[in-house]
């Protein structure tokens, strides 16, 4: 009997970190229309859904990421059926926030990954059953709190609610002369007592081939090699991602990897962290049919690697973070102010009155939204519709998505094109539009 074929249209957004409702009008009309010509219509939800019935952790993941579960209701009259929610947020309201959300997300009967009950729910692969096949995501978060990962039970302890994490190792390389300068410098001060001490009696391990200062690893460069950072995966972390994609190959038709990382390349927000780019590649090699990566506010370039499409981030959807309801105590704290300020003041604090942060930076609020059909696993080409979050709108309007003018989308795809150069990548513009040919 002939294998009968697979096709399945797919359309990718960035991070939706909504905590105030969409407005019906026009504009998301529109941007709905679009997004329904796909089967497949993912984003990664950056945002805790609650009534502020749960206690905040102590420290966040920039903000302390919530909103009204209604809120849950404009993503789907926008059509997503697709979400991952493993990443830097997620702890923010402690246990509860986690539960909470998990419990709104799965009342509305959306497919979400990246989270769980314990790290066998949280690294579960999720399945979205359509007429032209089966479609599994896989969620995975690098940047996230330790308290925030989720654990597996063992016969006498209960496992832990949290993220699925993909955890990595930085080595900072130095010249073996100047590792021994540091080591001086070090010795004469108390800097690195704790962890003496910790290695002394047992509860940290003592480093072989290098040096630590705390949590900071230094190493000697070898013969030939240069002073640099470098970032590698934690083979545990890496092996069981595998083992999901692995999972999910024999029990769906399509697989996607979800991944969150603020990581980067030294200074530049716009370009990966090393082991970012040799996760995406192993997630490939293991079988899936693209890597989708999101996090730091803005795109990075898109890499096509074994006629596969590696996005490197997809920016933002909707970008709200000016405007959340309440935030803790801890928020106020940082600003040095007491408890009858408002959020508003916090914000302003943080954005020094609107000049600077992620509020003055234009790449946060310019975007795009890639889509491509898969044949029978084939990709023979991705799209780029280019999106507007109203920079200029001011706190109240700005992070709504629309869709951008054909002017405006020719000067955000430019930007996304010259990412992509370093990757090998081309991008045709034409008419506001962008295109990869695979």
């Amino acid at each position: 009997m002939q294998k009968m074929k697979k096709t399945v249209s797919m359309v990718l957004a960035g991070d939706s970190f909504i905590t105030q409702r969409l407005p019906r009008d026009a504009k998301l009309a529109a941007l709905k229309n679009y997004l329904e010509r796909f089967d497949v219509r993912f984003t990664n939800f950056e945002i805790l859904l609650h009534d502020f019935e749960v206690f905040p952790a102590p420290v966040s993941g920039g903000t302390w990421a919530c909103a009204r579960p209604a809120v849950l209701q404009d993503l789907q009259y926008l059509g997503f059926n697709l979400y991952t929610w493993a990443n830097n947020h997620t702890i923010d309201w402690n246990l509860g926030g986690i539960l909470t959300t998990k419990k709104h997300l799965d009342a509305a009967g959306v497919v979400h990954a990246g989270c769980g009950i314990n790290l066998e729910e949280a690294a579960q692969p999720r399945y979205l059953d359509l007429p032209q096949g089966r479609v599994a995501i896989i969620g995975v978060t690098s940047t996230m709190n330790e308290w925030g990962m989720a654990s597996n039970p063992r016969r006498d302890v209960l496992g832990r609610p949290g993220a699925n994490v993909l955890r990595y190792q930085t080595v900072h390389k130095v010249r073996p002369k100047e590792l021994d300068t540091l080591r001086k410098i070090v010795d004469q001060t108390e800097v690195n007592a704790d962890r003496m001490l910790l290695e002394k009696e047992g509860f940290n391990k003592p480093l072989t081939g290098g040096y630590l200062i705390g949590k900071i690893r230094f190493e000697a460069t070898g013969r030939g090699e240069k002073p640099g950072t470098v970032t590698t995966m934690n083979k545990k972390d890496a092996d069981r991602i595998v083992r999901s994609i692995e999972e999910a190959k024999r029990q769906a038709d399509f697989v996607f990897v979800s991944h969150h990382s603020h990581e980067r390349k030294g200074m530049a927000k716009n370009r990966p962290a090393d082991f970012c780019r040799d996760f995406a590649k192993l997630c490939i090699d293991a079988g899936a049919s693209a890597y989708i990566g999101h996090g730091p506010h803005i795109w990075r370039g898109v890499e096509i690697y074994k006629d596969k499409p590696v996005f490197y981030s997809l920016g933002d959807f909707i970008f709200q973070n000016d405007s959340v309801e309440r935030q803790p105590t801890e928020f106020y704290d940082l600003y040095d102010l007491g408890p009858d300020n408002t959020v508003a003041d916090g914000l302003d604090a943080r954005s020094a009155n609107g000049t600077r942060g992620l509020a003055v930076d234009h790449f946060v609020f310019e975007s795009a939204l890639a889509s491509f059909t898969l044949a029978d696993g084939t990709i023979r080409e991705v799209d780029l519709q280019p999106l507007s979050l109203g920079f200029k709108n001011g706190r109240s309007l700005r992070g709504r998505p629309e869709l951008a003018d054909a002017k405006y989308g020719e000067q955000i795809l430019a930007d996304i094109a010259n990412l992509s150069k370093e990757y090998g990548t081309a991008i045709q513009i034409a008419d506001g539009k962008g295109k990869i040919v695979i």
